[in-house]
């Protein structure tokens, strides 16, 4: 197991100067072009047994979809349409949001906003198509902050009709564990300093459910990663050694073929990266995939490589992936609304000590705007457009800590950070701030309802760091 805690919050640029990787286990066929279709799936959130840590510890009692940790991986081709039955046997009531999907506000999951909690005993359908093709997730959107830290999540990857070539599709999601020495998961969910700090950070970090050792490679081959940071708050760095990957697509949506900055893949709570792989070192070599956010650095684990080489030279193929369907803002036309996220501890509030007071004596900790959502969500909109509209956001992180912001419903086109153009302009339905940095993105509005904006800090969520956009 590993232990540690962050220290006081890094800028991105000290960051950056110091830093560091990931890495998985699962492999998966490449997708095939295929014509759309319906997808019948069942999901069955429940009680079970993991043995995230291994002998000699015994297996944590966790909540699970279908018994397992992470959830099933659901693939599916671009322009299926799913329809997924939930049948909750937790203890609790539950739903499922799908991370990052564009869909109609009645399927996002959200509870008290888009659709009530679906109680024990009780089941759901969610139905929608899949307009774009790359990496998302599913997880609970009620009462998250302690569902997801029990181990309900699951990877949903959208297939493009024409991949890439690769010769191994693999899916890599992280997390981490609050773990006792029994490996027993430590219910002190809800910590108020959790809530005003970093969130919730565990001592033992998983790779698709289990702590990883190594990753069997052959030199010459070229591996598809699908990165998927599925922690409550744990930030990871992803450093490769003697390796240099290239990102191809950032929270599902294909960007132009390149090398992290600094080598370094940064992953806040809810993001995703796809990386392509040229695994180029010799037979029987060793290489180790390191995470120092932005601690000391520790092994994550090592690509082994076999003795027998599978080609070689690389792939001689294209990276490039072709773009998903998302309305380009108009930036010319787009009104900017300003959104400042402020609180949590070393931070303050513009409302001074009396505001402060008062966001204590609810239990809460930040607020957007001024205004702290007590996880009720019977807040006012945050702001109203029309859907269709074009709208510029620019966002300002007053705090001292870092805040990965995820807008429900939509993908976001990164502009700029701290006035200097973001590298590449992704698409993303979650970016990561740092501490006092401020960014600019621009979407088009799409679906009319309330989506929520929040940081995917869950414990941050909790403590009022949401807002609601309104889409009429």
């Amino acid at each position: 197991m590993t232990f540690g805690t962050f220290p006081a919050p890094l800028t991105r640029r000290s960051f950056l100067v110091r830093t560091a990787a990931c890495a998985g286990a699962l492999a998966l066929p490449a997708g095939r072009a295929r014509a759309a279709a319906t997808r019948e799936l069942t999901l069955t959130p429940a009680p079970a047994k993991a043995a995230l840590v291994g002998p000699p510890y015994p297996e944590t009692a966790v909540w699970a979809y279908d018994g397992r940790v992470p959830g099933p991986e659901l693939r599916v081709a671009q322009g299926d349409r799913l329809r997924i039955e939930v049948d909750n046997h937790l203890p609790a009531p539950t739903t499922i949001h799908w991370h990052g999907l564009r869909l109609p506000n009645a399927m996002d999951g959200v509870a008290h906003v888009t659709q009530p909690p679906i109680a024990p005993g009780e089941r759901f359908v969610y139905a929608f198509d899949a307009p774009d093709a790359g990496t998302f997730w599913y997880h609970p959107h009620y009462a998250s902050a302690e569902q997801l830290e029990r181990g309900l999540s699951g990877v949903l990857v959208v297939e493009e009709p024409e991949p890439i070539r690769v010769d191994r599709d693999l899916v890599w999601a992280l997390d981490d564990w609050r773990l006792d020495r029994d490996a027993a998961i430590v219910e002190d969910f809800g910590s108020g300093m959790d809530m005003s700090h970093a969130g919730r950070l565990g001592n033992t970090v998983t790779l698709n459910g289990r702590i990883p050792d190594a990753v069997a490679v052959s030199t010459g081959e070229r591996l598809r990663l699908r990165l998927v940071n599925v922690a409550n708050a744990r930030i990871f760095a992803l450093r490769f050694e003697n390796h240099t990957p290239t990102v191809v697509a950032r929270d599902g949506h294909p960007v132009t073929p390149h090398e992290p900055a600094e080598g370094i893949v940064l992953l806040g709570p809810g993001m995703r990266v796809d990386l392509v792989l040229d695994c180029g070192a010799d037979p029987g070599a060793r290489a180790s995939v390191v995470d120092v956010f932005p601690r000391d650095p520790y092994r994550l684990l090592d690509l082994a490589y076999g003795e027998t080489p599978l080609r070689e030279s690389p792939l001689d193929a294209s990276l490039v992936l072709a773009p998903n369907p998302v309305p380009e803002p108009d930036l010319a036309a787009a009104p900017t609304h300003e959104i400042v996220f402020e609180g949590g501890m070393m931070g303050g509030f513009r409302g001074g000590r009396e505001m402060m007071r008062a966001m204590t004596s609810r239990g809460l900790a930040w607020a957007v705007n001024g205004v702290a959502d007590d996880g009720g969500h019977t807040i006012s909109p945050l702001l109203t457009v029309e859907s269709g509209r074009s709208i510029v956001l620019d966002l300002a992180n007053e705090t001292a800590w870092w805040h990965p912001i995820h807008l429900h419903g939509h993908a976001f086109r990164i502009l700029e950070r701290d006035g200097a153009p973001e590298p590449h302009t992704p698409l993303a339905d979650t970016a990561l701030m740092a501490p006092r940095e401020r960014m600019r993105i621009a979407f088009v509005a799409e679906g009319a309802g309330d989506w929520l904006l929040h940081c995917h800090v869950l414990e941050h969520q909790v403590g009022g760091m949401s807002a609601i956009v309104r889409v009429v």
